[in-house]
């Protein structure tokens, strides 16, 4: 039986305590980064139904940004709302396991699925709701959780060229600089052979891609 480090070994004890806690809706994920295998960074998952992974399955878009991020400027994510392929809404957290030179070794994430929860707020403030009563806050967009690099690197695309506010047929220089710099900071790029379907959609060269890609 292989022997499992210690750290690793205690966020899985960790993982599955949290699981058992707060029941079948509580999925705990643990992502590997030290080998930058971003095709498995999946090396542990509690209640993996909830988002439909197994360990072995590719990474999230928060793990691109803490790949392409300046470790030390990257910050536990807590209490932010992601989705489901199938639109379930869970709550998030994510935390980033350090090593001794402040690198980041794994990155723990926390999803718990509160779609149910939610239809019974929003019943229950039907039956207390007054006229007086001030219109709830909008809800912003969760971030839809993704189980490979292909979907993943797709949702990045679909999000790029959305904040262009445009389709690609009727994008100028500007606009695809701008796309090619939004996938650049969302780590996009580090994903194989990200930069030749981006070439393709953009219509541009390789060499024109890294000159975009170099634009400040």
């Amino acid at each position: 039986m292989r022997k499992i480090e210690p750290k690793l070994l205690f966020l899985t004890q960790l993982a599955h305590g949290l699981a058992v806690q707060f029941g079948s809706a509580c999925e705990v994920v643990i992502h590997d980064l030290r080998k930058r295998d971003l095709e498995n960074s999946i090396v542990y998952i509690e209640n993996g139904h909830v988002t439909d992974r197994c360990i072995g399955d590719g990474p999230s878009e928060i793990v691109l940004e803490s790949l392409s991020s300046d470790p030390g400027r990257v910050k536990a994510k807590l209490a932010y709302l992601t989705k489901t392929e199938d639109g379930r809404i869970l709550k998030s957290s994510t935390l980033y396991i350090r090593n001794e030179k402040g690198g980041i070794d794994f990155i723990f994430s926390i999803n718990y699925d509160i779609t149910s929860l939610m239809a019974a707020e929003k019943e229950i403030h039907a039956l207390i709701h007054t006229e007086e009563s001030s219109p709830s806050q909008e809800i912003e967009e969760p971030t839809k959780i993704t189980h490979n690099v292909n979907e993943l690197l797709d949702m990045l695309i679909e999000q790029a060229v959305a904040k262009a506010g445009k389709p690609v047929t009727l994008m100028d220089k500007d606009d695809k600089i701008a796309v090619v710099q939004y996938l650049k900071n969302a780590g996009a790029f580090l994903i194989t052979k990200s930069g030749d379907k981006v070439s393709s959609l953009l219509g541009i060269s390789k060499f024109t891609l890294y000159s975009y890609m170099d634009k400040r």
